[in-house]
């Protein structure tokens, strides 16, 4: 089954941009960029759909396929794809607050156009910054790659898959986990969250309408999530804006060169660092990413 429709997102919106904060490397197999269309698989209840979306004079054309009949395709890849590319956030505070300072401006006018990312469940996010816990970017969304193209819903064709659900790891051994390249501790995480969620001892989905501090209490509960962890999803999957995970060692090292720190940051540095910009905090780690991908010439492939 095919359908084909238009989103139509709140102007100024970039595509191209907006799927670069979601793919984020080379190494990702699941967001893919190939410089005019963003495709990945969604799952919808028990089915995996290839979504591929293309921005065409102000509006997004969207094509999802699968294999059978799904009820509210449309609206349900129209709701994901609203979340995940950010496409209704209001961000005229942060350009007001971007045209009164000379500094956030001139990053702020190189990426107009880009949204703040979210992935599709938080459960995702989980997955996504256990994965790249102390390893590189690269490292980290390679493993995950792997784990989804071995545990994830595949799309009709057969080639692509969707990121793994909870029911799609909860029941798997820690040895199979690991074939995918994950350390024994990680694999044992990322089981933990997955049954978590999947008996509703933690109710992931639900940490959406909690505040900032419970968020983080109930993700530090599980075992293997520490403080990037937890403001790494907070950030991506709740959408904080005001969070910028300060333990982030990439980010922090964009952050210092943004701003032309020669020391090392920890913790308290670049949160003292980021005051001015708050409650948009969020907002500048995305646009220090792009910064980072631009540097390295990914932006124009």
């Amino acid at each position: 089954m095919t359908s084909r429709f238009a989103i139509r997102p709140t102007s100024p919106f970039r595509l191209d941009l907006t799927a670069w904060t979601l793919r984020r490397s080379l190494n990702n197999r699941i967001d893919d960029w190939d410089g005019t269309t963003y495709r990945r698989v969604l799952t919808l209840g028990p089915r995996a759909v290839a979504v591929s979306v293309r921005q065409e004079r102000g509006r997004l054309e969207v094509v999802a396929q699968t294999a059978g009949r799904v009820p509210g395709l449309e609206e349900g890849v129209s709701g994901a794809l609203e979340q995940m590319l950010g496409l209704r956030t209001d961000l005229q505070p942060f350009d007001d607050l971007a045209a009164h300072d000379r500094q956030l401006r001139a990053l702020v006018d190189r990426f107009r156009g880009v949204r703040p990312p979210r992935f599709p469940t938080v459960f995702e996010g989980l997955l996504n910054a256990i994965s790249c816990q102390q390893l590189s970017l690269a490292a980290g969304l390679t493993i995950l790659s792997r784990l989804s193209a071995r545990f994830g819903l595949a799309a009709a064709d057969g080639d692509r898959h969707a990121c793994p659900r909870p029911e799609d790891l909860a029941r798997r051994r820690s040895t199979s986990i690991r074939t995918a390249g994950y350390s024994q501790a990680k694999a044992r995480a990322l089981l933990a969250a997955a049954r978590a969620a999947l008996r509703g001892t933690v109710d992931l989905e639900g940490l959406t309408a909690a505040d900032e501090e419970t968020a983080l209490a109930r993700l530090r509960a599980l075992p293997g999530v520490g403080r990037w962890t937890a403001e790494y999803v907070l950030l991506r999957s709740l959408g904080r804006l005001n969070v910028f995970p300060a333990n982030d060692v990439g980010a922090a090292h964009g952050l210092r060169r943004w701003l032309g720190v020669r020391r090392p940051l920890g913790y308290d540095d670049v949160r003292r660092l980021l005051e001015p910009w708050r409650p948009w905090a969020g907002l500048v780690y995305f646009h220090l990413l792009l910064d980072g991908l631009d540097r390295a010439g990914l932006l124009k492939r």
